[in-house]
């Protein structure tokens, strides 16, 4: 087994902390790559509060994940030592079912291996995430990184860039489209990014007035106040698609009307609470409530390929790892413009 440094939240009440865990040997298939810098999630925060669903406890949370490689196992032909690598949200799948062969390892129909809070294929070993000093995972889930990005910049990109990324290309967004990106957060300012790269117009929709210039800054084209009835009224049936990002709770009715007739309400973000949608929110423009979780390995490398190609990465607070209970703090309320991620050197 291999030793490893990490900070581990020990139950929903208690603050992260050092905690020194084991991580597997190396196998003939496997990669063993030592942890640089890794991205902080809004779903690290709720996973530790138990705020979905019971977790796995200790549990040491980051899927965002990037490094260089320092073993490779003896069938391992993707990677050689060296290699800049990355892991996202997911450490294995089934690999048989009728989604993993179609590239859809995130919906595995058996249930895949997130990389925290999860288990093995074995159904029984916990995984553990990228707070930590080094991680070993099956060759066919990690990726390749290009040495052109920014890597504490790029790590982000394992979630909130394939969150938002994913969708866009799932709905064929791109030249001619009106997208509204509602919520200008970690995975919002990616949307904006995406979706201008994409051909598409467009709109961010935001409660705070005072982000509009960082919005027209990622190259947004317009920017509505949703908190002003005026400009709600004058953004009626506007848009094709809007990809909402919000982790909080939202009036989807309200949203819905601003969408034009066969357009979709596409849902990235996870708020704690169900929401409320009326009928006719639906029914009047044939309308669309939608909902995407990230994207499989190969659209994920395709993701990172793409923002080598354009120069595409996260805008980011590098933060030493003792800051991380403050960053959490933070990003509740808003207060990150737009994606911690923690220098893993200082743990």
């Amino acid at each position: 087994m291999i030793p490893v440094k990490g900070y581990a939240a020990q139950d929903p009440k208690t603050d992260l902390a050092p905690w020194n865990f084991e991580r597997r040997e190396v196998g003939p298939h496997d990669v063993q790559f030592d942890i640089l810098f890794c991205g902080v999630c809004h779903s690290d925060l709720h996973q530790i509060k138990n705020d979905w669903f019971p977790g796995i406890f200790p549990m040491v949370p980051g899927h965002e994940i990037v490094g260089k490689v320092v073993r490779v196992g003896s069938e391992v032909k993707k990677f050689k030592v060296g290699d800049l690598a990355g892991t996202g949200c997911l450490v294995d799948s089934c690999r048989i079912c009728e989604n993993c062969q179609q590239d859809l390892e995130q919906y595995c129909l058996n249930g895949n291996s997130q990389t925290y809070n999860g288990l093995e294929q074995d159904r029984k070993t916990p995984t553990y995430g990228g707070y930590s000093k080094t991680i070993v995972v099956h060759q066919d889930f990690v990726l390749h990184i290009s040495e052109k990005l920014d890597l504490a910049a790029t790590a982000p990109l394992l979630c909130a860039g394939i969150t938002t990324y994913s969708p866009l290309r799932h709905w064929k967004v791109g030249k001619g489209h009106k997208l509204a990106v509602l919520g200008l957060g970690g995975l919002g300012h990616m949307g904006v990014k995406f979706g201008v790269a994409f051909g598409a117009e467009v709109t961010v929709l935001s409660t705070s007035p005072a982000k509009e210039k960082d919005a027209k800054l990622l190259g947004a084209h317009h920017f509505v106040v949703t908190t002003d009835p005026e400009q709600v009224k004058a953004a009626r049936n506007s848009f094709d698609f809007i990809l909402d990002t919000v982790s909080g709770e939202h009036d989807f009715n309200m949203y819905l009307s601003l969408l034009r007739t066969n357009g979709t309400h596409i849902c990235v973000g996870v708020p704690s609470k169900p929401a409320e949608v009326q009928a006719f929110s639906l029914l009047g423009g044939r309308k669309s409530l939608a909902g995407s979780g990230i994207g499989g390995l190969a659209e994920t490398q395709e993701m990172l390929d793409f923002c080598a190609k354009h120069n595409i990465v996260s805008d980011i607070e590098l933060i030493d790892i003792k800051d991380i209970t403050k960053a959490y703090a933070r990003m509740l309320k808003g207060d990150v413009r737009y994606r911690f991620v923690i220098d893993i050197a200082t743990l």
